[in-house]
């Protein structure tokens, strides 16, 4: 038997709940976090810039086509995630907190949002090197679309960028 086979893995209790005021610094905070930058690469260009986050922010919760929730694992700030329109195509983001990564925080987040937003398809975008991001949306069901290269101000430099679908099911 190979390692966590026969055994049951306690799995964290995941939620998503809305954004509200409270919040704003936890996500500043992890948004800033270098190392999720460079995995993340399509970022702010300054991290750091408050008052640059407080207006990207305050468009997004001001936005009638964004939903943005907070993850919750047993109840403590875990990320963000959100569900937004592009040129008429819905997409989804998630950004977890370090300390809640490599627990399958992310996977189950993404599938309650998912599970919240009717339509489809839904597109996702990540960076090629973020593989645990991309295996994430595969476990969900997304698939690989396309390839793109542009301007990744988290790394300074061009990422080629994985536009990734889910399509609806047969049913």
């Amino acid at each position: 038997m190979g390692p966590g086979v026969g055994t049951v893995k306690h799995m964290a209790h995941i939620e998503l709940r809305e954004l509200d005021d409270d919040d704003l610094d936890a996500v500043f905070e992890m948004m800033r976090d270098p190392d999720a930058v460079a995995m993340a690469a399509f970022t702010a260009a300054d991290p750091d810039d408050r008052g640059a986050f407080d207006a990207w922010i305050a468009r997004q919760r001001g936005a009638a086509e964004v939903s943005s929730y907070v993850v919750t694992e047993n109840g403590g700030f875990a990320g963000t995630a959100a569900v937004f329109s592009v040129d008429g195509d819905r997409e989804v983001t998630y950004w977890i907190a370090r300390h809640a990564w490599g627990r399958g925080v992310a996977t189950e987040a993404l599938r309650i949002l998912v599970s919240r937003e009717p339509e489809r398809p839904l597109f996702a975008r990540v960076a090629t090197h973020n593989a645990a991001s991309r295996a994430v949306l595969e476990k969900v069901g997304f698939t690989e679309v396309s390839r793109d290269a542009d301007f990744a101000p988290g790394v300074g430099r061009e990422v080629e960028e994985i536009v990734m679908v889910l399509v609806p099911t047969l049913e």
